[in-house]
């Protein structure tokens, strides 16, 4: 999709909740506090969670509407610099955060590859990556999501952006929604 679509989809009505994602939280919590990257962060309910919980957080995503909602939801003093750029072609930085999040971008398997490495290439050593988003699975067996398995996730396409890293998570896991069961991949990494 275009930027111009996510626009138009925002500027209709919010789209998810204003909760962070239940998961991402759960890995999240116990970090300590320092500098993150929400990479395709929408509406930024992970970026104002995070700030929430002390971290400098980059939100950076092409709908200028939906970081706009996220700005407009910020509580004062929310440590959050909001980026509007296509992360196609964002400059990600090297090395620079704590942590690192990629959730439900879905993107065509080279583009995605791509965004990937360069989300990996920004976590700094003794950093964390975690990636989250709807498994190639869910076509069969799970709800909702994209339908084009070129953009979907599985395990090896994850774990081929953390090569040599500690992988505390690299799986397929089912979530449950108002309408049933979904199938997303989680990789939860850490930069030696």
């Amino acid at each position: 999709m275009e930027a111009a679509e996510w626009d138009r989809r925002y500027a209709e009505a919010r789209q998810w909740s204003v909760e962070p994602n239940r998961t991402a939280a759960e890995l999240t919590a116990g970090l300590h506090p320092g500098r993150a990257l929400d990479v395709a962060a929408g509406e930024g309910r992970m970026a104002l969670w995070l700030a929430r919980g002390g971290w400098d957080v980059e939100a950076v995503d092409f709908s200028a509407v939906g970081l706009r909602r996220g700005q407009q939801d910020a509580p004062p003093g929310a440590r959050v610099t909001w980026r509007v750029e296509d992360v196609l072609t964002a400059d990600l930085g090297s090395a620079e955060f704590d942590l690192v999040l990629v959730l439900y971008l879905h993107l065509p398997r080279p583009q995605m590859v791509d965004v990937l490495a360069r989300s990996a290439g920004a976590v700094r050593p003794g950093g964390y990556l975690l990636v989250l988003g709807h498994d190639s699975e869910n076509l069969t067996r799970g709800i909702g999501g994209p339908q084009d398995p070129d953009v979907l996730y599985d395990p090896e396409l994850l774990g081929g952006a953390v090569r040599g890293w500690g992988i505390s998570r690299l799986e397929r896991i089912d979530r449950g929604t108002d309408s049933g069961t979904a199938v997303d991949t989680l990789l939860f990494a850490h930069r030696p």
